[in-house]
């Protein structure tokens, strides 16, 4: 059955607008709040966000909720979203929650649940909440004498700064770097530069003053041009960019070349086999991922184990079949050693631990293989189901054929969108676009082509 409020990530939409209203964030805090109740103590939630003007008025409303169902409410303010993760372990909450749109513009807003473990929740668990939404469940909330508090937390920053550098050894500095950090005006801002600093390194910020406006707006990990502009202005040894709840990140080398998810992927998954400390003789990504990773793998005996476009289905993946290393092109990078989710400042500290440890530049460590020309387009369609009609099964079949073994060819629905989104690599770039131009003429004439 299709979802009327949860997606691929939580609940996300337009602030102020349905899902992303005050009344649907409090039936979610009182849906989660019962949904989770089990046994006799205290329930309690922890809740993060990022930096958003809506934050606010979602927040409140999530607290009206959690009190009504009798939960008590800790709020940690603009946290990360692994800090999130983290704390609902560590302070043996019952759940936690994130608002955030992640890397969308300010105007989104977003709320993501995790577990008592600090994983995601499952599709079904997110099923009852959902079923729970349109309930009348007033009879169940609490009673007056039953009503949950809520309170601020203090030295949240602290604890996750302190999480993050114990992800690496003790005797490792990063003296000697000059490391330009973008916090994409985001749930990072304090927190990233800080831990960076007092780990040694000097540390140039950029996009660090959130007004509520200018989460994602024209920096991040998105948009690093601005972050590549600074390490060539001060000579950065790196650069580091996070998204707007800071749980991605790419790296921007010493020339200020951008390297993506697979490739720092690759970095770690290389660093941590030699060390012997390297999970399930691989790692795990999604289709998206770049067949040039693939190879790096397998010529060092390491396999690629690919899954659906989506965090959640990774994280999945590396938990039923012992993986320790995981991600998606995008940064979404997981390190299960430390945490539960994508976490990018950690995530980065591995990259800088790797680049100490070898005593090498960035554009050498970071750099491992070539990348497989790949070529993606999204078209727009305005109904029915397009990849079943006949002309556009024989134009993939064919692409399929041309590409043989040296090549990939996705095409998938986007789960957000009405898209069709089709992505194709291989060694011969002309191949490629012409395959892909191919498949999307055979979608038909009427498309808008993002």
């Amino acid at each position: 059955m299709a979802k009327k409020y949860f997606g691929t990530d939580g609940i996300r939409g337009r602030a102020n607008r349905f899902p992303m209203t005050p009344e649907v964030a409090m039936r979610v805090g009182m849906a989660a709040g019962l949904t989770f109740q089990n046994g006799d103590h205290r329930h309690r939630v922890v809740i993060g966000k990022d930096t958003r003007l809506s934050g606010y008025m979602i927040e409140n409303a999530l607290v009206s909720g959690f009190c009504a169902a009798g939960v008590d409410v800790f709020l940690l303010g603009p946290v990360p979203t692994p800090a999130v993760a983290m704390l609902a372990r560590s302070l043996r909450a019952d759940f936690g929650v994130m608002i955030s749109a992640s890397h969308n513009p300010f105007h989104d807003n977003g709320i993501k649940l995790f577990g008592p473990d600090g994983f995601k929740l499952s599709d079904d668990i997110e099923g009852q909440i959902e079923a729970m939404l349109d309930r009348d469940i007033e009879l169940s909330l609490a009673d007056s004498s039953n009503l949950g508090r809520a309170k601020r937390i203090d030295g949240v920053d602290d604890r996750y700064i302190e999480f993050a550098k114990r992800t690496l050894p003790k005797d490792l500095s990063l003296a000697g770097l000059r490391i330009v950090v973008d916090c994409a005006n985001g749930a990072g801002y304090k927190v990233a530069p800080s831990a960076l600093w007092e780990l040694g390194a000097e540390v140039v910020p950029i996009h660090v003053e959130p007004n509520g406006f200018n989460i994602n707006a024209d920096c991040g990990s998105t948009d690093p041009a601005s972050l590549v502009q600074k390490v060539h202005e001060v000579r950065a040894d790196l650069g580091i960019a996070l998204d707007g709840d800071a749980d991605r990140v790419v790296i921007v080398d010493e020339n200020g070349a951008i390297i993506d998810g697979d490739q720092i992927m690759a970095a770690i998954a290389q660093s941590w086999h030699e060390d012997e400390r390297l999970l399930g003789g691989g790692i795990v990504a999604t289709v998206m991922s770049n067949l040039g990773l693939e190879r790096f793998l397998n010529g060092r005996g390491l396999d690629l184990h690919r899954t659906k476009v989506g965090d959640r289905y990774v994280v999945e993946h590396m938990r039923n079949h012992g993986f320790n290393v995981g991600g998606e092109q995008s940064g979404h990078v997981i390190l299960s050693d430390f945490s539960t989710s994508g976490d990018g400042l950690v995530t980065a500290l591995q990259v800088l631990a790797c680049i100490k440890h070898q005593d090498k530049p960035a554009s050498e460590v970071c750099r491992k293989f070539e990348a497989v020309p790949q070529v993606l387009k999204n078209v727009r369609f305005s109904g029915g189901k397009p990849l079943e009609r006949s002309n556009v099964k024989s134009a993939i079949a064919a692409a399929e054929e041309k590409l043989g073994k040296s090549g990939r060819l996705v095409i998938r629905p986007s789960g957000t969108e009405p898209l069709i989104r089709v992505m194709a690599e291989g060694d011969d770039l002309d191949l490629v676009n012409a395959v892909v131009d191919d498949i999307i003429d055979a979608l038909g004439e009427t498309r808008n082509v993002a």
